[in-house]
């Protein structure tokens, strides 16, 4: 019932810029909180980036912070993450997370695409 499907990863040269889709179904996207979280080898997953339900407000990792770009269309039931600038370290699994924060705290993950920053 509930989707979010993920496009865009791929493999790009440092210094390059990547542009991430999440397209929503089955809940009410706009009522939901929605970020971007990555989680490179050997590391934990990590917030990177996160989006109001209405957009108003969005929040970034210090490692992201003026090189990546979260924003969203609640007519189309989508968010996006443009990566700019981007860096070996970046290189990582992104996942798609819709989180409702005040009635059912409800939490939905997507399936992951590979971002891969080499040379």
């Amino acid at each position: 019932q509930v989707q979010l499907v993920e496009s865009g990863g791929g493999l790009v040269q440092p210094g390059g810029s990547l542009s991430l889709s999440c397209i929503a179904s089955g809940f009410t996207f706009r009522h939901y909180t929605m970020s971007w979280y990555r989680q490179a080898p050997g590391k934990e997953r990590e917030l990177v980036a996160a989006i109001s339900s209405a957009g108003s407000s969005k929040n970034y990792a210090d490692s992201v912070k003026g090189r990546f770009a979260i924003s969203r269309d609640n007519a189309k039931n989508t968010v996006y993450l443009q990566m700019n600038s981007l860096k070996p370290e970046d290189t990582a699994v992104y996942y798609c997370k819709a989180s409702e924060e005040w009635v059912s705290r409800n939490n939905y993950w997507g399936q992951g695409t590979q971002v891969t920053v080499s040379s």
